[in-house]
């Protein structure tokens, strides 16, 4: 059993077993019939991925790998907020006319501020400090900014990263205000894991570990066949991560530079009804 296929599965155990159900409160996710859509939920989830071990993919079912990386890309390297730079569909229900989603996720990453060693976007400042101060406590990125709230079209999930390096390791821990636990965890963790062997590569060093931190882990109520029809299944050995060594610049990076080798997985899930 890989690492990842373990603590989705213990994590997916202590909501169904100690979590709090929202029946009864008034909640605004909505399934498309139109009914309430309520959760299971642990709050103060934290799960630790130890990169330099393996990579953390679920094999219990499979992620979209590609796609991943691809919105990740979408977000840190191409700083953007619009759709059409995109691979994917899944930003479409959140897009304007104009296909925007307004002033989040790229966008904030992109806006440049004022440091003492001169003007920065926060990823440049990742990338800045990563060269010349990699020992900082001060390394982070932070995309829910107030002022600009009014203006997203949707309010980040994953909203914070804080980079610290011990010894020659790159570590990265990622705040998260909500996450959907059978649709988007391992997307999650997939897409922050290949950011962090990104980043460790590009400033010569290794990746470490990678902290999820998770305020409002939840499991929706028509999830839960489907979350115990997962817990039941038999689950592989992690595979090989491969990321393109010659890549030395962090804007140069494609999703063709990122692999998998020897992936063995269990069937996709059919039908998961998405709340929104």
């Amino acid at each position: 059993m890989s690492q990842a296929d373990a603590i989705f599965k213990a994590m997916c155990k202590e909501i169904l077993e100690h979590g709090a159900s929202s029946e009864g409160e008034d909640v605004r996710p909505r399934w498309e019939d139109g009914s309430p859509a309520h959760t299971w939920k642990r709050f103060g989830v934290v799960n630790r991925y130890d990169l330099s071990r393996e990579f953390p993919i679920l094999t219990l079912r499979g992620t979209n790998f590609k796609a991943a990386i691809d919105e990740i890309l979408w977000i840190w390297q191409k700083k953007s907020n619009n759709i059409h730079d995109l691979n994917s569909r899944i930003w479409d229900s959140w897009a304007d006319k104009d296909g925007t989603i307004g002033k989040a996720y790229g966008y904030q990453l992109g806006v440049k501020h004022q440091y003492k060693e001169g003007m920065f976007d926060q990823v440049d400042r990742v990338l800045y400090d990563l060269k010349h101060n990699p020992y900082s406590r001060r390394i982070l990125t932070n995309i829910y900014n107030h002022q600009d709230l009014h203006a997203m079209h949707l309010y980040p999930c994953a909203y914070s990263m804080t980079f610290n390096v011990t010894g020659r390791k790159l570590n990265g821990l990622l705040n998260q205000r909500s996450n959907d636990v059978l649709v988007a965890n391992n997307w999650n963790v997939v897409q922050y894991a290949v950011l962090l062997h990104m980043f460790a590569q590009v400033s010569g060093l290794e990746a470490g570990e990678l902290v999820h931190v998770i305020a409002d882990a939840h499991i929706y109520d028509r999830h839960v066949p489907l979350v115990e029809e997962l817990l039941g299944r038999e689950a592989y050995p992690a595979p090989r991560f491969v990321m393109n060594p010659e890549v030395k610049d962090f804007y140069s990076f494609t999703v063709e530079d990122f692999s998998l080798e020897d992936y063995k997985k269990g069937p996709q899930l059919k039908g998961i009804p998405v709340a929104v």
